[in-house]
């Protein structure tokens, strides 16, 4: 611990904060008590409250975002010997999914100013191998659905979107407004992890209006076996499952899904206070010269799961988390990019140019340029619904004392 550090009278301000509350706790305890702790009806009752916030005819809850990017794919056909367009710039899980299904992530580059997949990279990206897109609503700010739609449509692709981030926010299609989560591509693919709006410890969602997915969807969740745990339980004969194809243990337990049914009636105070603080930011460090904020598109209204900013040229990110962390402030360095990590050598993904490979140097691409400054030249600050305005005004302040203002 620096000595600055041990100084600093005040408390850490964290990167962010679950909501959790006696709601929660009771709910939970309800759960344990039943005798009832796997999936079962307070997963039935998240599903069915799910659906009916994004606005989307079914919704199917597994074990993490992971398991319903993987879900996802497997319902659209992907597998060996495919590609899938998606962006390097996300947390490892979107690329990873892509590799579960033996194909291979093809990587297009980024938007600078939203972070989101840019669409005229990803139709350059398109071959006669490409099986899917899979978009990423970035940090909770939707990605331009209309354009990649257009794309999808055109090419004949199912769009998959990784909305793992962006629980509560919208977009504006035509003259509606309307939740992420609504699928307007194939399948939207939620995560419950305790850095998002909603948690639920660890969990996921699908969201489509493909009744035929869905039904897959349940079955593979719970290793493709032919008879829920429930409809076994209350059938009034003697049921012996069946396993007709493979499966995978992606279930969601009672108690995670009664903690979400109380999360999803959080969830609009969350989303007020939140995008009320990030407006607060823009004020507070609008006159930092040099300081890129984070662009919302007139048809784009985030969560703001996270707030995220560009430092000014010439300043070292590591050193201005180091200055942030000094004063009590906690950070995160940009989202990072799959195709820099060693998980990711050559061979195990492309970018969509020439022969289908890259021949950059490793951990470095010519055609994700915009990616890779993402990672290296932005940080995400504080933001949770509980900060208070004298939270903020540190934050803002020693952001400021570390870039020299």
């Amino acid at each position: 611990m620096s000595a600055q550090l041990a100084e600093n009278p005040e408390p850490m301000i964290p990167i962010t904060k679950p909501m959790i509350g006696d709601e929660e706790v009771t709910a939970t305890a309800a759960v344990l008590r039943s005798g009832w702790i796997t999936q079962g009806a307070r997963v039935e009752e998240f599903e069915r409250a799910f659906a009916a916030y994004v606005g989307a005819q079914y919704a199917c809850a597994v074990s993490s975002c992971t398991a319903a990017l993987h879900l996802a794919l497997l319902a659209a056909g992907v597998g060996p010997g495919d590609e899938v367009i998606t962006a390097s710039h996300s947390f490892i899980a979107t690329a990873n999914a892509i590799r579960y299904c033996g194909a291979t992530p093809v990587f297009a580059d980024v938007q600078p100013d939203t972070f989101n997949l840019d669409p005229a990279t990803v139709e350059a990206a398109v071959s006669q191998r490409t099986r899917a897109i899979l978009c990423v609503h970035q940090m909770g700010m939707p990605c331009d659905l209309a354009a990649l739609l257009d794309i999808s449509r055109r090419h004949r692709l199912p769009l998959i979107e990784d909305a793992a981030c962006a629980i509560g926010s919208e977009i504006r299609l035509g003259d509606e407004w309307e939740r992420i989560g609504r699928p307007r591509g194939e399948i939207a693919c939620f995560s419950f992890h305790p850095r998002k709006l909603v948690t639920t410890g660890d969990g996921g969602m699908l969201t489509t209006d493909n009744a035929e997915w869905d039904r897959r969807f349940r079955l593979w969740r719970q290793h493709a076996m032919s008879v829920t745990d429930s409809a076994r339980h209350g059938a009034a004969r003697v049921v012996f499952e069946s396993y007709p194809e493979l499966g995978y243990n992606y279930r969601m337990t009672d108690i995670q899904a009664a903690v979400g049914v109380e999360q999803l009636k959080r969830l609009p105070d969350m989303l007020r206070r939140r995008r009320s603080l990030a407006e607060r930011y823009r004020t507070l460090l609008a006159e930092i010269p040099g300081l890129g904020l984070p662009c919302e598109p007139e048809w784009a209204r985030s969560n703001w799961q996270s707030f995220c900013v560009r430092l000014p040229s010439g300043c070292g990110q590591r050193r201005v988390m180091q200055l942030l962390l000094d004063e009590g402030v906690a950070s995160r360095r940009g989202i990072m990019c799959s195709h820099r990590e060693a998980a990711y050598p050559p061979g195990t993904w492309t970018c969509g140019g020439g022969a289908r490979g890259c021949d950059c140097r490793p951990g470095s691409c010519r055609r994700l340029r915009q990616s890779e400054a993402a990672q290296d030249q932005t940080i995400i600050l504080p933001l949770f619904p509980q900060m208070t305005y004298a939270e903020q005004d540190r934050v803002a302040a020693a952001l400021r004392r570390a870039l020299g203002y």
